[in-house]
């Protein structure tokens, strides 16, 4: 069984699937893909992201801002909230939650006291953190050993290299890659993708984005996180069931109030 441990389920181009997300799960499901974890990324589809939880028993969620989406004055972030958005059965973890300043670089201070809240709600809650990283590896590494979080977390949809994994991985943080992996330039990333150890890895979509090779261009869709994991399979030398097999338990360790614990493998 697979697991997508990161996709956007309300943000799917679903044309292939005549506009249905019941005939996407379900593509997906025979292609091996049990369960989901549809993440959170504004305060305005926190609702959105619970609903389709609530819907599919095969799907957990998270909450939280994304860096790119924090706003200011009457629509800032505050731990009250995200205290209380947390608190739903289906919510198994916090985030997406980081830095990006790739995209963003003006407003890194707002993105730094955004993600403070978001590692102190980890904290309180117990629940791990999603943590989205890109152009900031040494701001994110300070911030993650500033909260000291005796949880464990991921880094999603990781781009960075071996050293970031490394420091990331010895603070007790799991790696989750994505379709970026088969991408032809992405060298430093498939070393990444052979050396994390096999109980710390996980893999993705990141759906409707960065879809893999051969779909690269196109839109992504959870099915897809099949071709992650034959890919990381063929580089690490295993069968990809045996890769399904143990980042399902990864996911299961990592997110324990998951909906998946209960589920037969």
């Amino acid at each position: 069984m697979l697991v997508d441990s990161h996709c956007h389920l309300d943000r799917l181009n679903l044309d292939a699937h005549d506009g249905s997300l019941d005939a996407a799960l379900k593509a997906a499901r025979a292609r091996g893909v049990s369960h989901f974890l549809c993440i959170g990324v504004s305060r305005d589809n926190a609702a959105t992201v619970k609903t389709l939880a609530q819907q599919y028993a095969e799907v957990d969620c998270s909450v939280g801002v994304h860096p790119l989406d924090i706003e200011d004055g009457e629509g800032a972030l505050t731990l009250d909230w995200l205290l209380a958005e947390v608190n739903h059965p289906k919510v198994v973890a916090i985030g997406e939650t980081g830095l990006d300043y790739h995209h963003a670089v003006d407003n890194a201070a707002m993105q730094q006291q955004a993600f403070r809240l978001h590692l102190q709600a980890a904290r309180i809650s117990g629940l791990p953190v999603v943590v989205h990283t890109r152009a900031a590896r040494q701001d994110t590494l300070d911030l993650l050993r500033e909260a000291a979080l005796p949880q464990a977390g991921v880094m999603h949809c990781f781009t960075e290299d071996w050293p970031m994994a490394k420091a990331a991985l010895d603070m007790g943080f799991y790696i989750s890659l994505s379709g970026i992996v088969t991408f032809r330039n992405a060298g430093a990333l498939r070393e990444v993708a052979q050396k994390v150890p096999l109980e710390r890895l996980l893999i993705e979509t990141d759906a409707p984005y960065l879809a893999p090779v051969p779909y690269r261009g196109k839109p992504n869709l959870p099915q897809y996180v099949r071709e992650v994991a034959e890919f990381i399979a063929e580089l690490r030398g295993i069968g990809w069931q045996e890769l399904a097999s143990q980042t399902t338990a990864n996911f299961q360790q990592l997110f324990k109030s998951s909906s998946l614990t209960s589920s037969p493998c």
